[in-house]
């Protein structure tokens, strides 16, 4: 097992070596360490879960032309590998991401889907924000920009909004979202931040600091 960890580590590692949305290998990688912690906590399968955190992302449609062909090009590699509990890993990963909308069904994947939302909230929650709103050409902040309250996947995807929208749009939700008690726990004090972060933000941008 621990040779296939190594695998997936390597094709995570160059999958995401010019990623510049805040979903490179660091990323990922956080997101494995993360979820090893709370498994640890937790009582879950260090295995799946591991497998599961380094290839969450691999299968992630924001990253191919079609919403299936992540899934399509992560199975044939889990498939080549002749991986252990393949079907388990990619149940977990495909319902993972906040655009999904679902809650996985095994202690493993709800621990991947908490580290992975812990990822959003925070310090580097916040500079991954920005980092994304960049490359999707958002612009930071703009007050005629409204936050959207009601969206479609592809709404999520593709429509207009900024860094700061995006705090309300998903950021702001999530702490209320984990899974896991330890997640709930570690959440408290990243989601403290966001909203610090938000009130130096206003006050600034309308010049009372």
């Amino acid at each position: 097992m621990t040779d296939m960890i190594k695998k997936a580590e390597a094709w995570a590692r160059s999958f995401f070596d010019t990623d510049s949305t805040g979903h490179d290998w660091f990323h990922t990688d956080r997101v494995r360490k993360m979820a090893l912690t709370i498994a640890g906590e937790e009582g879950a399968d260090l295995y799946v879960t591991e497998m599961t955190a380094l290839l969450h992302d691999i299968a992630d449609d924001k990253f191919y032309s079609s919403e299936k062909e992540g899934e399509r090009v992560v199975r044939r590699w889990l498939h080549e590998q002749k991986v252990q509990q393949k079907e388990i890993i990619l149940s977990n990963i495909a319902s993972v991401s906040f655009s999904s909308g679902e809650t996985p069904e095994t202690l493993e994947g709800k621990i991947v889907q908490d580290a992975d939302r812990l990822e959003a909230i925070g310090a580097i929650g916040i500079a991954r924000c920005f980092m994304y709103a960049g490359a999707a050409g958002d612009p930071m902040y703009d007050p005629d920009i409204k936050v959207r309250s009601e969206m479609s996947k592809k709404e999520y995807r593709t429509g207009k909004s900024t860094a700061v929208n995006h705090f309300y749009e998903k950021l702001l939700k999530l702490s209320c979202k984990m899974n896991t008690n330890t997640g709930r726990n570690l959440a408290k004090e990243r989601h403290r931040f966001l909203e610090s972060f938000l009130g130096e933000f206003f006050d600034e941008w309308d010049g009372r600091k």
